[in-house]
This record gives C-alpha cells, sequence and structure tokens, in this order.
C-alpha cells in the first residue's frame, strides 16, 4: 500500500491547544493540549467517561469544540470544519460501535468511501464517459487492494457487510477508512470484542500501517495492547490530561494507576 507523507517521521502531525467541549454544564474536555507524532501510533486511554470518544468527535469534526486550537499537517485546522473537509484534509477513523453499509457487499463499502478522492461529477457518472468508467475501475481495483491489505479473504469481499464475521467486519471499518488516502487514522476501541487470534492480527496490520507511514491515534480498552504497540500514550480522566509520555512511563505514573490502572497494575 503507498503513502503519502508530508512530514517527516517524529514531526507533529496533529497538534491540540486548549481544547474545550462543553454539554450544558458538563465539561467533557477541559483544556486538552496533545501533540501527535507523525509516523506513529499514538494510544489514548482512561477510564469510562473521561472523554476520549469526545476528543475523537472534535478531532474528525463531529463535534464542533468550544475553545482551542487544532493544527494538522503543518496547517490551522478551525474547530467549526465540517467532517467532510476534515476527510478530504488526511483525518480518517472509525466508530466504537460498527458503522458499515450493512446490505452492500464489502467491495461496495470500501469502493464508496473512495469516491472521497475522485473528479468525476455528476454528468460524467450520467454519460458514463471514458473517464469516469476508467475512474470507475480505478476505485474498484484500489477497494480490492485494501481489502487485501487489512486482511479480508477473497470469498468475504462479495458478500454482504453484515454477513462477515465480527473481525471481518471490524477489518472492512479499517479499510473503507484508508480509501479515503488518510495521514491520520482514528481507531476508537477497534479490539472491542475481538478474540485473541482476531487480536493479533489487528495488532500485526496496525504495525504494518506504521511501517507505511500512516499515523494511528488508538482509543482501547487493552491495555496489553496499547502499551506493547504505542510509541506514545496520552492518559484522560474527567476531561482533562492526566499523563503523557512513553507507555513505560505512563504505565508507572502513580496518578494513572491510581485513575485507570488499578493498584495492582
Amino acid at each position: 500500500m503507498t503513502s503519502k507523507p508530508v512530514l517527516a517521521a517524529g514531526q507533529p502531525l496533529l497538534e491540540l491547544r486548549g481544547i474545550c467541549k462543553q454539554f450544558g454544564g458538563i465539561k467533557a474536555l477541559d483544556g486538552v493540549d496533545l501533540s501527535i507524532p507523525a509516523g506513529s501510533i499514538y494510544g489514548l486511554i482512561g477510564p469510562n467517561g473521561a472523554g476520549k470518544t469526545t476528543l475523537f468527535n472534535v478531532i474528525t469534526g463531529l463535534y464542533p469544540a468550544n475553545a482551542g486550537k487544532r493544527r494538522f499537517a503543518g496547517e490551522d485546522m478551525p474547530l467549526g470544519m465540517k467532517a467532510s473537509v476534515i476527510v478530504e484534509r488526511g483525518i480518517a477513523r472509525t466508530f466504537q460501535n460498527i458503522r458499515l453499509f450493512d446490505f452492500m457487499t464489502a467491495w461496495e463499502n470500501v469502493m464508496v468511501a473512495r469516491h472521497v478522492r475522485t473528479r468525476t461529477g455528476v454528468w460524467g457518472a450520467l454519460l458514463r464517459t471514458p473517464s469516469a468508467r476508467r475512474e470507475e475501475a480505478a476505485i474498484r481495483d484500489r477497494a480490492f487492494e485494501l481489502m487485501s491489505y487489512v486482511g479480508l479473504p477473497p470469498a468475504a469481499m462479495n458478500r454482504h457487510a453484515h454477513e462477515l464475521s465480527y473481525g471481518d467486519q471490524r477489518r472492512l471499518e479499517i479499510a473503507r477508512a484508508l480509501a479515503t488516502d488518510p495521514l491520520l487514522l482514528a481507531l476508537d476501541e477497534p479490539a472491542a470484542g475481538m478474540n485473541p487470534t482476531e487480536t493479533e492480527g489487528l495488532r500485526e496490520l496496525l504495525e504494518r500501517l506504521r511501517r507505511d507511514g500512516i499515523t494511528v491515534l488508538l482509543i482501547e480498552h487493552d491495555v496489553k495492547l496499547v502499551m506493547g504497540l504505542c510509541d506514545r500514550v496520552a492518559v484522560l480522566d474527567f476531561g482533562r490530561l492526566l499523563a503523557e509520555g512513553e507507555p513505560e512511563a505512563v504505565r508507572r505514573d502513580p496518578a494513572v494507576i491510581a485513575a485507570y490502572l488499578g493498584g495492582a497494575a
């Protein structure tokens, strides 16, 4: 799989400063600062209700933040930017609860997402111009490449999404997100509900993405997976950044142990 890195590994790809989000009188995010290096797997952990998914929703444009600044790939990204524009800029995501088009095939699910990178207009599509047909063929080829890349077996590609195993549905979600050519792939609990074999396959896939230049932002409750895979880890608690750094340092932080990992850890 080809990638399109615009920053050298280690340079800040996504920078958040003072991000705040309120729902009525509740502060879901309270002055969060993060800097995610290009070419890394960055873990985001914390207890339930800590604000992890809210932060994902702010990053990807589903929620507008009330305050703060956001920069991506060296450019300002206004907090009110639409989610569709953010995808075009290079941030794609999956969801905690699988959100596939159940009665479309796996192939069609990935092809739909690929259209964010196409140029054919309405008239070209209706008239089936030569350029439109060439672009459609390229979309099909790219969808096949991505489904193979994430480990979907060929037999699954023409099946409806709801007919796939749980693990294959998770892989299909990642393939669909990759179809947008992201610089940053945000995964919301991709290992949730997976058995140990599927989790190991996911770990191998995430390592492959890192090698191929895709930066990954990972929410995950599987602490063993996060600590063994991520280059850096941030811990949220009550909407605030509790700790941030290399996994071993975060693992040993007394505040993290008290708030999230538990005394036995």
